[in-house]
């Protein structure tokens, strides 16, 4: 996958994967003219060859975990807390499960981490990335661990999160209000939706400025998202914009019919060569997943093929030249993959 120079790594993973150009604004292959997904067809479960994937996958992760509970280097809060939902993928929770002990291990970091931070848990670059994805999985991991800490560390990083939010209704780089643009705020849309869920107070204000912002980014004539409102449109970001609009209670907006129509016409290249391709992925098959079984089918068994030839003998896929370590690609990996064992709050209808 094609990276650019930007001067924060983490940024290159994350922001531009909503950033920049990334494919035509409408699709101009077979697939753009196909009908959408009839309903009523059954969910594709896993296979075998899948579980072992994921097997293989969780070792190395396991194998490959800091002392300090973390992953990574330059960026331990995002690894870790992607790593985290691998794990809890396949049900394992704190001191629950094969990885119990690993799983509570990473929970202890980012408690400690936040303690340290006054609930921010992101580091001082452009870290609302960073602290949304943790925030994100703390939250899902809640209810499943009768650890205090944990629902304190939670309502602490959703503050951060509210006190972020710009007036346009978005969040950028830093914890504090400075802009907007479609990447930091759909991590931020999503946390607080998981958070809402799980029963931490989120005023509906907040969602709804929030989804204000993001239905701005989409460009209506095509259905695409763009970094920032009048941008050009793209996968990765239409898949991040559509999920975080299903996440906030928009599931049956026009804008996500619009998005959803344009994630299913964009070119087929999406499933082995699509730029930022593990991130991108890990909100499309989110996105596919609760549109419905129709969508799925279609779409879970193909990116399935392409991330199971794409898998490492050590059980890892691919590493990056982004500040983040092959942790990163395999706990999306294992998201995307996983998605059938359905464990994860988020990732139930």
């Amino acid at each position: 996958m094609a990276r650019r120079a930007v001067r924060c790594p983490l940024a290159a993973v994350l922001a531009a994967a909503l950033a920049g150009p990334a494919g035509p604004a409408r699709a101009q292959d077979s697939e753009a003219q196909a009908d959408p997904p009839a309903r009523g067809v059954t969910t594709t479960e896993l296979s075998p060859q899948v579980e072992v994937a994921i097997s293989k996958a969780l070792r190395y992760l396991a194998k490959t975990q800091n002392p300090d509970g973390s992953w990574g280097k330059t960026y331990k809060s995002a690894e870790t807390a992607l790593a985290l939902m691998a794990f809890m993928v396949k049900g394992n929770f704190p001191n629950r499960g094969v990885y119990g002990a690993t799983v509570d291990k990473a929970v202890a970091f980012l408690i400690l981490r936040g303690a340290a931070k006054n609930g921010f848990l992101g580091s001082q670059r452009q870290g609302m990335y960073e602290h949304g994805l943790a925030t994100l999985a703390l939250s899902e991991v809640w209810g499943e661990s009768d650890r205090a800490e944990i629902k304190q560390t939670l309502k602490k990083a959703v503050e951060v999160i509210m006190r972020s939010q710009d007036a346009a209704g978005g969040w950028r780089y830093s914890p504090q209000p400075s802009g907007a643009d479609i990447s930091v705020t759909v991590m931020q849309v999503v946390a607080l939706a998981s958070a809402k869920e799980a029963g931490i107070l989120v005023p509906d204000s907040v969602l709804y400025r929030a989804i204000r912002y993001v239905k701005r980014c989409q460009h209506v004539g095509v259905g695409g998202f763009a970094y920032q409102p009048g941008g050009i449109p793209g996968f990765a970001r239409t898949a991040a914009g559509v999920m975080s609009l299903m996440m906030a209670g928009q599931r049956d907006s026009k804008a996500v019919e619009r998005g959803l129509d344009y994630l299913m016409k964009y070119p087929a290249s999406k499933f082995s060569n699509v730029q930022w391709y593990y991130y991108g992925h890990y909100y499309a098959v989110q996105c596919m997943y609760q549109a419905g079984d129709a969508y799925y089918q279609k779409w879970y068994p193909r990116i399935r093929d392409a991330l199971m030839a794409r898998q490492d003998l050590q059980g890892h896929w691919g590493g990056s030249s982004s500040g983040t370590s092959p942790a990163f690609n395999t706990a999306l990996a294992v998201l995307i993959l996983g998605v059938p064992y359905r464990f994860l709050p988020i990732y139930q209808r």
